[in-house]
């Protein structure tokens, strides 16, 4: 199949979810229902927190699952499914019901981001597109609001498309950087289709064209003197691409009534060269000329260069926010979030009944069941813990609230004067969207909100952050340590 072609990401799915379909389908276990989890163990970059993102995606799939004459006829090839199996593929849609948070919630590891209760086959077959949405657009979303935070309030614009792992994680890459806080990006395809705003100017090739570098700045200017933004570190940044800039803002710009809006600095030591060029054009009257600056950032090194006090106005940052690479300071080796799906209930005569993976690390225990995941505020608004409940616990917190933390379950704890808010909302309800997709923007701003009034400051560190607390309701702790220890050896 050529790229050019269309594809059906339906078909975006691990063989063994189709063979154990297959096996359940012939077996009659079809309409069985089931329930499935997303969740995380832990935060990219030894993080306080995550962000969710890639619900709309999500959505999308969903909507799109179905089975073309061309991927029937493939799976046949592989002399591995049976004829009744593959027929019924042909009318396949998803039927079930979808509960996730919405899409920007600050999220934390082990609590179900999503939980799919679906017929056993439906369910079965959505989990690799669903891990790979979420694993990809949370990672960029969390990294980029880390780059943001250490900017401190100078604008993060995303320029690593070309640095992407593919053209989808650049475009989709993009739409997660702006859910974190990124200004816009400088990839089109993202802007024409999330509504995203796009920048850009010139690359080192442009300037290497002409046979001048001043050259190169006027015919650019004139092409764009609304928007000129002047790359200068191709020769010399302070001895060539400086005065070159200068003389295109007085001798170009100016006499038609235009500003020179910019400078971009790609290289070289960017502290040093900033604060030089900052005095070059304050020098020459262009005191409203911003200084731009890009070259493999990340938060870290925009760190330091806001407590050199560089004389920076806006970051331009590409494979570090894109592939959402961890810093050589957080000790991980790779970067991911880590997404997992676990199976957590089968209906039995009528009844959801849990289920629980134990493992040999603790970590792996999966938290059984059908749950719902409160966020618990104090009486200031912040968030001071989530809480597992059983789905059908009703919690009262007009009176002190007694709850378990699993790992100190032997102390006495209470919620006084707190307020609750149930995270997760109906997405799908018997494969119909029941959902209201909010704008990309409203998104943005709901991860702002979040972090500005909700999240502790000292969650936010990017060094030993305080541990945001899971807790348990006294219920639910039970019915885990219950199946725990009918399951023991």
């Amino acid at each position: 199949m050529k790229q050019s072609e269309k594809r059906n990401l339906t078909m975006v799915m691990d063989l063994y979810e189709l063979t154990m379909a297959n096996g359940y389908f012939n077996s009659g276990d079809k309409e069985s229902r089931v329930a499935f989890d997303v969740f995380y163990r832990k935060n990219p970059d030894k993080g306080g927190f995550a962000i969710f993102a890639g619900l709309e995606q999500i959505i999308e799939y969903i909507e799109s699952l179905r089975f073309e004459e061309e991927d029937i006829a493939y799976l046949r090839s592989l002399n591995i499914f049976t004829d009744d199996f593959l027929a019924y593929l042909k009318d396949f849609t998803f039927r079930g019901d979808i509960y996730a948070f919405p899409e920007g919630t600050i999220m934390y590891p082990n609590e179900p981001i999503i939980t799919v209760v679906a017929p056993l086959i439906d369910a079965q077959l959505v989990e690799t597109a669903i891990l790979a949405l979420v694993n990809h657009q949370s990672l960029v979303a969390t990294k980029t609001r880390r780059i943001v935070r250490a900017a401190a309030g100078k604008a993060v614009a995303d320029f690593g498309a070309r640095r992407a792992h593919n053209m989808d994680a650049a475009v989709y890459g993009a739409r997660a950087a702006y859910i974190g806080g990124a200004v816009g990006t400088a990839t089109v395809l993202a802007g024409q289709m999330f509504d995203i705003p796009v920048s850009g100017t010139m690359a080192h090739s442009w300037i290497m064209y002409y046979q001048d570098e001043f050259e190169a700045f006027k015919t650019y200017a004139e092409n764009y003197p609304d928007s000129t933004t002047l790359l200068v570190d191709t020769y010399d940044t302070l001895n060539s691409g400086i005065p070159n800039a200068i003389r295109t803002a007085k001798e170009v710009l100016e006499p038609m009534g235009k500003r020179l809006k910019g400078v971009r600095i790609d290289s070289g030591d960017l502290a040093y060269l900033s604060n030089k060029v900052r005095e070059m054009l304050d020098e020459a009257g262009l005191e409203d000329c911003k200084i731009i600056v890009s070259n493999s950032l990340d938060e870290h090194t925009i760190r330091s260069l806001n407590n050199q006090k560089a004389k920076i106005d806006s970051y331009g940052v590409g494979e570090r926010l894109i592939t959402g690479a961890s810093s050589e300071f957080s000790g991980d080796k790779i970067s991911l979030l880590g997404a997992v799906y676990k199976i957590v209930a089968v209906e039995e005569n009528g009844e959801f009944k849990p289920r629980i993976k134990i493992s040999g690390n603790v970590e792996k225990i999966t938290n059984p069941g059908l749950k719902k995941v409160y966020r618990i505020y104090d009486e200031n608004g912040k968030a001071i813990a989530d809480l597992l409940a059983k789905a059908e616990e009703d919690i009262d917190l007009t009176k002190d609230f007694r709850f378990v933390n699993p790992e100190m379950p032997w102390k006495n704890q209470y919620f006084t004067n707190c307020t609750a808010k149930n995270l997760q909302q109906k997405i799908f309800e018997n494969g119909k969207l029941v959902y209201k997709i909010p704008s990309i923007h409203e998104i943005r701003d709901y991860v702002r909100q979040q972090l500005e009034t909700e999240i502790w400051e000292e969650e936010q560190r990017f060094h030993n952050p305080h541990k945001h607390f899971m807790d348990m309701t006294p219920d639910y702790y039970e019915m885990k340590m219950n199946l725990l220890y009918d399951l023991r050896e």
